[in-house]
């Protein structure tokens, strides 16, 4: 018989944890808050918890959470449909200017990335949105925007969201675009981000919208953030449309930002090449209908990535690290779900306490990247060995490419 490699914690209402954690460290309050996600009423068989597992809002980041007739809004988070894009082109390291730096300043110029932070009371533009959006964002918020009209008629506060002008921007924290190298040497372009400032505004509504309705009912909880939305309710139904619609607007960010970056490059490296020889666009914050054992459930992945046999993915380390595209075998035991990067092992603010800025120039050496003291939150050291992280989830992926990056932008 196959050797089980993952790890299961019964919970006292029937439910379990199922945990591909072996080998890499879990925080005990990101254990506690598995549990009392656990306890809810509608948890259909088990929680799936992947190897970069680590304390979040309300639900765990790094785990898979399936339910029937209910949603929990803080477990999809307020980046809905948060995610990965790669694309292979036919480059190779060889192609690849010397000197890195005007490649790195193309990509910050053609996309907007970064945010103004509000420490400094700025009441313009976004520093991280669009002036005036190029053609293609024309061309995807056309796509958008009927859908989203009809959203704003419900709730009218979304309209004032800043969400055409984030079409096709980066963002901060810990969203990046990258140019990679895979190990045959050939180029990759990578990109991470999700809906911006409107998919915030729609989490962040209806996370308030369910514990009002937690209040309402007198419905006591472990923790106020898994309050829930009752399937057949009018809070649900709106709440499964604008999620539905903030996913498609995180994946046409990302085309719209690929495609940008793409042409971005083109201003560089003046060879002709074609991009999307192998491409992955996927989300890993977001919630769907899924059918599993048999059911048709709800699967909310917060931090986990869709690993159906064949289906392709990508799972990125940190700045410094290696990235992978991998396959998914299709476990069902994990929903078919694996990880969506290497997982953190210490908060932002810790991180700034223990590194400095010539910690971080060191830790990303090779990369053309940022290495000021404002993004060693950043830091590789700051995040799970990935290695480690691989090796635990052996039997829901497998590697189809190692990617190490040689430029990276961070908002």
């Amino acid at each position: 018989m196959e050797k089980q490699n993952y790890d299961i914690i019964a919970t006292d209402n029937g439910s379990s944890i199922k945990m591909w954690t072996q080998g890499v460290p879990v925080e005990e309050a990101a254990k506690q808050q598995l549990a009392n996600t656990a306890r809810m009423p509608f948890i259909y068989k088990h929680i799936a918890v992947m190897p970069d597992v680590h304390l979040g809002k309300g639900s765990t980041i790094g785990s898979v959470i399936p339910t029937l007739g209910a949603i929990i809004p803080a477990a999809v988070g307020v980046d809905i449909g948060c995610g990965m894009m790669a694309a292979k082109t036919t480059l190779s390291a060889s192609d690849l200017p010397d000197n890195l730096g005007p490649l790195r300043s193309a990509i910050e110029r053609a996309i907007p990335h970064g945010m103004t932070p509000k420490t400094r009371g700025y009441r313009g533009r976004d520093e991280g949105s669009w002036n005036t959006p190029p053609a293609p964002v024309d061309a995807a918020w056309a796509q958008l925007k009927d859908e989203f009209d009809v959203i704003c008629q419900k709730t009218p506060k979304l309209s004032k969201t800043n969400n055409y002008r984030h079409l096709g921007t980066l963002g901060g924290g810990n969203h990046f675009i990258e140019v990679c190298l895979d190990e045959t040497g050939a180029v990759w372009f990578m990109l991470h981000s999700g809906s911006r400032g409107v998919g915030n505004a729609i989490g962040s509504h209806f996370i308030e919208l369910a514990k009002k309705d937690m209040r309402t009912h007198f419905i006591n909880l472990p923790d106020d953030d898994l309050a829930y939305l009752e399937e057949g309710t009018s809070h649900y139904q709106d709440y499964v449309e604008a999620v539905g619609w903030a996913q498609r607007f995180a994946r046409s960010n990302r085309e719209v930002m690929m495609h940008n970056l793409i042409a971005a490059v083109r201003t560089i490296i003046t060879k002709p090449f074609e991009t999307h020889v192998e491409a992955v666009n996927c989300h890993h914050n977001y919630v769907q209908r899924e059918r599993h054992f048999g059911k048709d459930v709800l699967i909310t992945r917060k931090g986990a990535v869709s690993a159906r046999p064949g289906e392709l993915g990508i799972i990125p380390g940190s700045m410094g690290a290696k990235s992978f595209i991998v396959r998914g075998k299709g476990n069902e035991e994990s929903f078919n779900s694996c990880s969506h990067g290497a997982g953190r092992t210490m908060s932002r603010n810790e991180a700034k306490r223990r590194f400095n800025a010539d910690d971080q120039a060191l830790a990303t050496a090779g990369v053309e990247c940022r290495k000021d003291a404002s993004v060693v939150d950043e830091i590789p050291m700051a995040y799970k060995d990935i290695d480690a992280v691989m090796h635990a989830q052996r039997d829901l992926v497998e590697v189809v490419h190692t990617l190490k990056q040689v430029v990276c932008v961070k908002g």
